[in-house]
């Protein structure tokens, strides 16, 4: 399927490494021209590099800590004019009411909640300003499924779908629209060094770590790339008439 997507300029934060790599890596293969957004310069250049050597296509990284306004605008201004912006930096960390203190929640939705707020609220005006644009938030099913030991993501990725569904509800009568994944478990470094420490803590041996996932759908987590054809889907006409929505992918679960 042609996606319609050659030429066509995205923004993706957290887009050296996990679900906004491999977005960037399909994108490309679709003829986009992207902008790589992420705190490590050193390893943004890295993704670049390694994308430009496979695909033809411009491929430019801005280094930046996207958990104040401040810098989202400084960001927004560099990039210049955007068609796709794909919001995907951050992560909340595990815990319960009473274990996340109160500047590890704030530091955590400062980025993963505000930030994507701040970032919308900036590239929405300006595609608003074109008519033309569509804004995809990577969330996390933790919005849908509430565990109580993940308490600061439950809340955090509810109120992003809940903000998803609210401006996508109205972007068609800007000529825009914005649209939400929530992935399950998806098989980055992240998870693969705690599926690590898990199964060493629990036989000793962290080459089990697979092992841990036996009991999920298809006997695995989804691979970053399956999320990433996702991300591209939406975000072409071929997905036209797909607004205010939020993709789960997690297996059924």
């Amino acid at each position: 399927m042609d996606l319609q997507l050659t030429g066509k300029t995205v923004l993706i934060t957290g887009g050296s490494k996990g679900i906004g790599n491999a977005a960037a890596e399909v994108l490309a293969e679709e003829g986009c021209n992207l902008i790589l957004v992420a705190r490590d310069a050193a390893l943004l250049n890295e993704t670049a590099a390694e994308i430009r050597t496979k695909r033809q296509v411009n491929v430019r990284t801005i280094a930046a800590d996207l958990s104040n306004d401040a810098s989202v605008r400084r960001v927004a201004l560099e990039a210049g004019e955007i068609d796709i912006l794909v919001n995907n930096a951050g992560a909340i960390p595990p815990g319960d009411v009473l274990s996340v203190d109160d500047a590890k929640w704030r530091q955590a939705w400062d980025l993963k909640v505000f930030g994507y707020i701040s970032f919308c609220r900036v590239i929405y005006a300006q595609m608003k300003a074109r008519r033309a644009g569509v804004i995809v938030n990577v969330i996390g099913a933790a919005g849908e499924k509430f565990p109580t030991g993940y308490i600061a993501g439950a809340a955090g990725n509810a109120a992003l779908m809940a903000f998803t569904r609210a401006l996508g509800k109205g972007a068609p009568a800007d000529g825009l629209r914005v649209v939400a994944i929530n992935p399950g478990p998806v098989e980055t470094d992240r998870l693969v060094m705690l599926r690590k420490a898990e199964a060493k803590e629990k036989w000793g041996d962290e080459n089990r770590w697979r092992e841990l996932s036996a009991g999920m759908a298809f006997g695995r987590p989804a691979s970053p790339r399956e999320i990433g054809n996702a991300v591209a889907f939406l975000a072409s006409s071929a997905s036209g008439y797909t607004t205010g929505t939020v993709l789960t992918i997690d297996g059924g679960a």
